[in-house]
């Protein structure tokens, strides 16, 4: 039996059924998502169950990097991981918005924000890492991996897990109680589907190309977010001068794309990206995701949230994903240290962090949708319009702040009392 020390391991925790100790939250699924909420409530008095199923060496290999926004660095520092954080991060200072070839460009700075940086990028592996280090000391986490969740049973003021692990043949079972159970298992998150909570929303006709690239010179640290009539590509600095292109295409083209030697996928790219960034590699494999749009009716139910993707899918266009789940933990985790510890997982309650996060997910939802069915197309009235707002943008300043605050998820209410730059 593992100790309540949080120790990754991949040995089974139980020889036959039996009752693990009861906690008072139990996080189901230790991504980013999981690990920073597990993070949030270390050395709470709490005590936290972090479980996932992917094995946990398999579960670092992740090829994902994301686009940290200033919201996100807030959230870091509110709960005392961001200086561990920053060495594995690429802070850019600039970006870059186009549409197709056309002349006029925006340039956004941390002028515009009163910061010293817009954003933020780091890898999964890393910021996943440096999560799981700052838990090795949290008494009161306990890390169950690789455990799969197969029920979710209420009873009383408890919610109940079954939980599996080991050969399918013979697998072992063990029983969990916990006051509240957080999914945070992904998009297609099979806790909220036992749950009876029915996402909502729909497929792009678009999918991504992910590739890593290594650029021979040293470049200015610049995003870049390029429209094109296949759809945006956001191209991210990282770490050791090299970047991170999401390039959105039609399901077939991308498919076709990403399976294209090193050779030829970088002679069929090099056109899309800025000039200076000549002399580029290919750097791991590359891998494809189709786009999706969704947002769960209810993130409550009885003893039961859920969170991150397992509430909501966007376009990638902003790099919203990932900052709108650190804003549902940073909501969930101050309304959980906030109730008294009887009324964790009471459903009156888990309605109010409902009522936070639905609405202001769905206008970030909504914008991004927006943002990709006017950037990709062709129709000449949606041209224009498109290309008079870049114009808009660079004549009149409050307009591109207040476009970019939005993006940086610095308009929207925050949870705390922390007073956040407003820019100038």
């Amino acid at each position: 039996m593992m100790t309540s020390a949080f120790a990754p391991s991949e040995q089974s925790l139980v020889a036959s059924p039996q009752d693990l100790p009861a906690v008072d939250v139990a996080i189901v699924g230790a991504g980013i998502v999981g690990l920073s909420l597990a993070c949030a409530l270390r050395n709470s008095g709490l005590a936290i169950a972090l479980i996932e199923a992917t094995p946990y060496r398999r579960e670092n290999t992740k090829g994902q990097a994301y686009a940290l926004h200033q919201v996100s660095r807030y959230f870091f520092e509110e709960i005392g991981v961001w200086d561990k954080l920053m060495p594995h991060v690429q802070p850019f200072e600039v970006v870059q918005l186009s549409d197709e070839r056309f002349p006029l460009t925006v340039h956004f700075s941390p002028a515009d924000l009163g910061t010293e940086a817009l954003g933020y990028v780091g890898e999964h592996s890393a910021i996943a890492e440096t999560l799981q280090s700052v838990l090795q000391s949290a008494g009161n986490v306990t890390f169950y991996c690789p455990w799969r969740v197969v029920t979710n049973e209420v009873h009383g003021d408890r919610a109940q897990l079954t939980l599996i692990s080991g050969d399918p043949g013979e697998p072992k079972v063990a029983h969990l109680a916990a006051r509240l159970v957080v999914a945070a298992d992904g998009g297609k998150s099979p806790l909220r589907q036992q749950m009876g909570i029915e996402p909502k929303g729909w497929q792009y006709p678009q999918s991504c190309v992910v590739a890593t690239l290594d650029v021979a010179h040293p470049q200015p640290v610049i995003a870049y977010e390029r429209f094109w009539p296949t759809g945006p590509m956001g191209v991210l600095p990282l770490p050791r001068n090299r970047y991170r292109v999401v390039w959105t295409l039609p399901h077939p083209e991308a498919e076709a794309v990403a399976a294209l030697d090193d050779r030829s996928f970088l002679a069929t790219l090099q056109p899309y990206l800025d000039p200076q960034m000549a002399e580029i590699t290919a750097v791991g494999d590359r891998f494809v995701f189709p786009a999706q749009f969704m947002q769960v009716n209810s993130y409550a139910a009885d003893r039961f949230v859920v969170i991150g993707d397992a509430a909501h899918r966007c376009h990638p266009v902003g790099g919203q994903g990932l900052n709108l789940g650190l804003r549902d933990v940073w909501n969930l985790a101050q309304q959980i240290l906030a109730s008294p510890l009887e009324e964790i997982g009471d459903r009156r309650h888990l309605m109010h962090f409902h009522r936070q996060r639905w609405w202001q997910n769905v206008l970030t939802l909504a914008f991004t949708d927006f943002l990709n069915r006017l950037f990709s197309n062709t129709g000449w009235p949606l041209v224009a319009v498109r290309r008079c707002g870049l114009g808009l943008l660079c004549l009149l300043p409050p307009l591109k702040r207040l476009l970019l605050r939005f993006m940086a998820g610095l308009l929207l209410p925050l949870p705390g009392d922390r007073e956040f730059p407003r820019g100038r």
